[in-house]
């Protein structure tokens, strides 16, 4: 369930910030209640991913995930482009967050 919670928790985070943009200086109502529920949301998850995962090994899948999904959020609701660079960026932080899954790591406190 640990990984489970994991992965909605960095869903959560990624499309609160995604809607972070359009809040206007949190002047829109709808983006930012989906920002501060989203936010919310995301640390209820991880909190329950910790109790099952390490704080570490939570920490950095959340981070890389959370790089490469709001990153390709934005490149498909906001059409930024990136460029070559910053893709082979996200597949390096991709690359690690499998080299992290594929480590042995303790799953469990």
């Amino acid at each position: 369930m640990g990984w489970l919670f994991l992965l909605l928790g960095v869903m959560a985070e990624a499309t609160s910030h995604v809607a972070l943009r359009a809040t206007n200086g949190f002047t829109n109502l709808l983006p930012s209640s989906i920002v501060i529920l989203g936010h919310l949301l995301a640390f209820l998850f991880l909190g329950q991913a910790m109790r099952s995962l390490p704080v570490g090994i939570v920490h950095a899948m959340w981070a890389g995930m959370a790089i490469v999904l709001v990153t390709a959020m934005s490149s498909i609701i906001y059409k930024q482009h990136l460029d070559a660079k910053v893709w082979l960026g996200m597949v390096v932080v991709a690359i690690g967050i499998a080299i992290i899954n594929l480590s042995g790591a303790p799953h469990s406190h």
